[in-house]
């Protein structure tokens, strides 16, 4: 087994870390940049900033922020949010961000991923793929691709997208459950194992960590390369030097 990444996810809305259940329902929960800070010497192996309202009210990921977290972030981290184009990304390169998350705009048009990972290498470039699952009978994929933060369906099957993402060039999955998103009830390990098994890139749970079982749960039983989470770490329910000792005791390699 590959080293583990443990990686706090910050989403970002009017310049604010905002945390919410099932993408609604945010409540505030520190400045992005104290927050950076903090996760950095705290032992992150990583970070992912989500602009979470960019795509919803239609415009480009807000850069004052990203600008003041490229000073002072010492680990590899990624943006997404609102974007939706080349020229996109190297702005975001151009300030130091390390990598980029695509969501929306790789369902919208599948051809930039395949660009994206050509111009900038595929290490750069994540697909975020946001999931939730459907009763039988309702006539669309159990685990269906939603976009627009959630609030949009698309009726693509995930673990097929997931396929084809990978073809097309991605480097790494961001999977979340929006079903599990903020109930601290555990990842969704049907649909994490369900990718993790189905691609050869890692695959980042996300979505519904509670507790420091559940992170041991995505890897051993979902199968994923690294565990994101924001509620637990942005209120200090649990630490990363906690979670990273926590899983190095269970035989699990981490970056201590």
């Amino acid at each position: 087994m590959n080293v583990v990444r443990i990686i706090p996810c910050l989403d970002v809305k009017d310049g604010r870390v905002v945390k919410g259940i099932k993408f609604v329902n945010l409540k505030d929960a520190r400045d992005p940049v104290e927050a950076a800070e903090a996760y950095c010497r705290e032992g992150a192996d990583e970070l992912v900033f989500l602009d979470i309202a960019a795509t919803v009210e239609s415009r480009k990921t807000r850069f004052e922020w990203v600008k003041k977290v490229c000073e002072v972030v010492t680990v590899p981290f990624a943006v997404g949010g609102g974007i939706a184009s080349l020229e996109d990304m190297q702005i975001l390169f151009d300030l130091g961000v390390s990598k980029v998350s695509i969501n929306t705009a790789a369902v919208r048009n599948p051809e930039l991923i395949r660009e994206a990972s050509r111009k900038f290498g595929k290490e750069k470039l994540v697909v975020a793929i946001d999931g939730r699952k459907n009763q039988p009978g309702s006539g669309r994929p159990r685990l269906e691709v939603v976009v627009k933060s959630g609030s949009e369906s698309t009726g693509l099957d995930i673990v097929e997208w997931a396929k084809r993402v990978e073809k097309l060039g991605a480097g790494e999955i961001l999977l979340t459950s929006k079903d599990a998103d903020g109930t601290k009830a555990g990842y969704d390990l049907e649909m994490t194992k369900a990718v993790a098994e189905a691609v050869n890139i890692p695959v980042i749970a996300s979505g519904g960590a509670g507790k420091l079982e559940h992170l041991y749960e995505a890897i051993t039983m979902g199968k994923a390369a690294a565990v994101l989470a924001a509620s637990i770490f942005h209120f200090g329910e649990i630490s990363i030097p906690e979670a990273k000792r926590y899983l190095k005791e269970k035989g699990i390699p981490v970056k201590i």
